[in-house]
């Protein structure tokens, strides 16, 4: 029969807290014995094989064949489902490739160990050596001459066929989603080739892949409130990066006129399906372009990424079919609004006063102190971004909420900057960079402002980027690119915590 000992508090079923310390406590027992015999936590036993590479090899060869030409093989991974029928045990093995079945017998490895093997729990980990052979039903399997425990498992897994459903203590027991749920295991595969095919497609077109400080004197790059720490031997106040832009952009004036970064950001906000207050971000910065360039490359980079994890371009999204493949629409701020807000006239849209009654009758939190452009701003990204499904350029941005980018030369109240959003939410933010040190230094002095005002989010005034600007940075874009909403759209994630191996949560009620 199947052994298979479940603890059913991962599946969110009621059970009594004595039941699960009693099946706890008798995987100590064994423990204990184990330790006294001088067998636990062996630490001798060399792998040879990955259980998928001998799957794949060998799956259709002739069960005659590898009765005539012995396979040997030495494979180990985590014991996940056991049969015992008499004398002879069938188990399931899995390790970082995927699962192998193998056979145990009272000839072979012995009475012995076979004995033993029959009170080892789903969970433990085994190393063993054997043959490959194919079962009655063809299935491929090592036929063990040699076992070892390599690692005892006191806790038990959850039921197979419930596995870990509490979404919560998926999050916070992740360790145990990726032992038994399959998709969380090749969700985050995808999430590291999604990344790993990112940084191919940037090297392969003379990026350089660069560092920049995570704790920084001045947070800057970025609208946000930080985090922050301090340093005792040098008794200063630091600050976790909420983005690595000026850094990278410094890297362009030095000479590195094509940069990116793929690291971790750290933002003091708000937690949502959308936010995590440490993400991932990629940041790529190229001198001699403009934002037209940045909105070319990020569909580029979009496309080869889903070709290279995925093998498709085409998605699906909380229901919706996507295409990256197709041409990504472009529309103004205002446009946008008029399109997918038609309670928004031109009256409205063109008067401060008809904006601000807009937003109070629509119970929309706004800076009272912006002006036309910021307002606009805020109704667009309250009634309007998550309505964005296919690929949509945003332009038009007012300067005024964009203090890193440079002003349109057509009309210097918006800025040269775009921001990308598909399935409703915004995937990427590039503009022309600003590489006038006067008017940055201006930009700088009207966010110190701001932030005297009680703008927790504005900027503070970073004096050496100043001076860095001011020994010459050439004509530049720059773009930032989420990660980790990226990987929520190639793998159909509801929650950005889905796609974070571990996302901050409260601390666990014990």
């Amino acid at each position: 029969m199947a052994e298979n000992p479940r603890d059913p508090s991962y599946s969110g079923e009621p059970e009594q807290a004595h039941d699960r310390e009693k099946l706890v406590a008798e995987r100590r027992a064994k423990l204990k014995a184990l330790r006294e015999k001088g067998f636990a936590y062996q630490n001798d036993f060399q792998r040879r094989h990955l259980a998928a590479d001998l799957v794949e090899k060998h799956e259709k060869t002739d069960r005659d064949a590898l009765d005539l030409n012995p396979v040997v093989v030495k494979v180990s991974g985590r014991i996940m489902l056991k049969r015992t029928m008499g004398k002879i045990t069938f188990a399931n093995i899995q390790d970082m490739s995927g699962q192998i079945q193998i056979f145990v017998a009272d000839n072979a490895p012995g009475k012995e160990v076979h004995e033993a093997f029959k009170h080892y729990d789903i969970g433990d980990i085994i190393g063993v050596s054997g043959v490959l052979f194919k079962t009655r039903t063809d299935e491929l399997t090592v036929r063990v001459r040699e076992l070892k425990l390599l690692a005892k498992s006191l806790r038990p897994l959850p039921e197979k066929f419930h596995g870990l459903t509490d979404q919560e203590l998926r999050y916070r027991q992740r360790y145990v989603d990726l032992m038994v749920n399959d998709d969380s295991r090749l969700l985050f595969v995808q999430r590291s080739r999604i990344i790993q095919a990112i940084r191919t497609f940037l090297l392969n077109r003379r990026y350089l892949e660069v560092e920049t400080p995570m704790m920084q004197p001045i947070p800057g790059g970025a609208v946000a409130r930080p985090f922050v720490t301090h340093h005792n031997a040098l008794d200063m106040e630091l600050f976790l990066r909420i983005a690595p832009e000026l850094y990278l952009k410094r890297l362009v004036v030095g000479g590195f006129e094509k940069v990116f970064e793929i690291n971790r950001n750290f933002r003091n906000e708000g937690i949502s399906t959308k936010h995590n207050p440490e993400f991932t971000m990629l940041e790529l910065y190229a001198a001699h372009t403009d934002y037209e360039y940045m909105m070319s490359t990020i569909p580029q980079i979009l496309l080869y990424a889903a070709k290279s994890a995925l093998g498709t371009t085409k998605l699906t999204y909380q229901g919706h079919e996507i295409d990256l493949a197709q041409p990504y629409q472009r529309l103004t701020i205002t446009q946008a609004i008029r399109q997918h807000h038609p309670g928004a006239s031109d009256a409205v849209l063109n008067d401060r006063d008809a904006l601000l009654a807009r937003l109070k009758e629509l119970n929309i939190a706004y800076r009272p102190a912006d002006g036309i452009g910021g307002l606009r701003l805020t109704l667009f990204e309250n009634t309007v971004e998550d309505k964005l499904i296919q690929p949509t350029f945003i332009l038009d941005y007012p300067a005024e909420v964009s203090p890193l980018a440079r002003r349109s030369d057509q009309n210097p109240e918006i800025a040269e900057r775009f921001e990308l959003y598909i399935a409703g939410r915004e995937i990427a933010n590039g503009f022309s960079e600003l590489n006038d040190p006067a008017e940055q230094a201006a930009r700088f002095q009207q966010q110190v402002k701001q932030k005297e005002a009680g703008d927790a989010e504005a900027m503070h005034y970073d004096a050496d980027y100043i001076r860095a600007l001011e020994y010459g940075m050439p004509p530049a874009s720059g773009a930032g690119v989420g990660i980790d909403r990226v990987v929520m759209l190639f793998t159909d994630s509801p929650s950005i915590r889905d796609v974070i191996l571990f996302p901050l949560l409260r601390p666990e009620e014990r």
